[in-house]
Formats: structure tokens, sequence, C-alpha cells
């Protein structure tokens, strides 16, 4: 019930107009978005109508050109989120919908002018996992143009099809099919290959992520002693022995 809704968003706190458009996201409906916010000096805007994922930045980029901010603007989905789930229950619909503005104005109320920032970010990606499929991403990407680090828990890369006889549909030997591959990786310029080693965490977001892992050590080296300092008295008030 459109007007039952109009007529309850008019009275709620803080609304200086409260209109019905039949189609929002079209042309005549952001225009008359854009006069209101003209007309009215309106500072912020919220549409009830579709998933804000279909047409949240039609609206923003409406409002922008009435001179608000872009991000001043709130969505309720009252289409996916209410009528469309709520079919045989026209009435209680309705009372949904009004709860969903209500909310959306109340949040519209809170909202502050943000701009958008420019910020580095690295386009080197980490493909972790040396079998053949991430073999196969990490010289895609690196023929792409992009720096790829590869990290593989085991000593060498191949994972299990490296240990088959043959492989389907050619019958051919598994090696005679990623041996070029692998050696391929091995002497890529875009690709840092990491064995024996484990990714421990991943911190950050896109662009921007922090990896932490730990390599195991291949070998020792004899020629390198490492001393320890004497080790504090034990219960018995013996010194324990230090080692080297």
């Amino acid at each position: 019930n459109m007007e039952d809704l109009k007529s309850f968003a008019e009275k709620l706190p803080d609304v200086a107009v409260a209109r019905d458009l039949q189609f929002s996201c079209s042309d005549i409906g952001q225009e008359q978005i854009q006069k209101d916010i003209a007309e009215l000096k309106l500072d912020r805007v919220v549409v009830a109508a579709c998933s804000p994922r279909l047409h949240e930045p039609t609206f923003r980029r409406a409002i922008s050109k009435a001179g608000l901010n872009p991000y001043m603007l709130e969505m309720a989905n009252i289409r996916e989120q209410c009528s469309w789930v709520h079919m045989e229950q026209p009435a209680m619909a309705t009372e949904k919908a009004k709860d969903l503005i209500a909310m959306a104005v109340a949040k519209a109320a809170l909202l502050k002018p943000l701009e958008p920032e420019s910020i580095p970010v690295s386009k080197d990606v980490l493909v972790v996992g040396g079998g053949v499929a991430g073999i196969a991403a990490a010289l895609d990407l690196a023929d792409s143009g992009l720096h790829v680090f590869l990290v593989e828990r085991r000593p060498t890369i191949g994972g299990y099809m490296a240990l088959l006889t043959d492989v389907f549909p050619t019958n051919d030997c598994s090696i005679c099919v990623l041996g070029p591959k692998m050696s391929e990786v091995y002497n890529h310029p875009d690709i840092t290959l990491i064995t024996y080693a484990e990714v421990l965490g991943v911190e950050g977001s896109v662009g921007n992520f922090t990896v932490s892992g730990v390599r195991r050590a291949r070998y020792v080296d004899e020629n390198c002693l490492l001393y320890t300092s004497p080790s504090p008295r034990d219960q018995r008030g013996s010194r324990m022995p230090s080692s080297a």
C-alpha cells in the first residue's frame, strides 16, 4: 500500500517531503529527486525501493549532480526484503515496509559526508599451493604482468600430479606434462617461488594484505655455531650448564 507508506513516511521525524515515484531509478524519478534537493534544501535522501546492490550507485550519482555528498543517501529495500517475500500477506508486508523505512530514516539522520581517498595498492599476487592448479594460476598471472609469490608447503612443487604414472586423456606420463610447467615456474622472472613454507595468517584488505608464514630450514650449516647464555639457577640452587 504505497499511499499508506507515503503518509507514514511524511510523519517521521526530520522528514521534509515524501513522494511516491513509480520508477524512481528512471531519468524522470532522478530529476524529481534532484528538484526536491534544490528547492527544499535537502541535506540527505532516503530511497525506499529495490536492493541497494542494484541501484545505490544510480541514486548516489543523482544526488551528487544536485550538489549533495553521494554518501548522504540511505536505501530501504522494500522490494526483495518485503513485497516479494510477502506477496500473500500484503497487510503484514506494508507494516514491515514501515519498519524498514523508519529504520532507514533514523540511520540517515546519522550519516556524515565522506570523501573518496586514493591510496597506493600492491598488485603482487600470492598463490598458496604448488600443485598443478597453483602452477597454472601462477603462470597465467605472471604472464599477465603481475608478480606472483607461489608458496608450497612441500620441498618442491608439483603436488600429487607429479606422483602419478600417467594422466587422462592422453595417457602421457604425468611428469612429461608437468615437468615443463614446473621448469617454467622456476625460471619465470615474475614468479618468486617459496617452497617448504606455510602461510600462518593473512591480515589487511584488498591491495594491502600482510601475509605471515614460516619457512623451514633445508639444511644445517656445520660452520655456524650457536651460543646460548647461562640458564638461571634451578630450584636446588645449582647453575644449569650452558650449551653451545
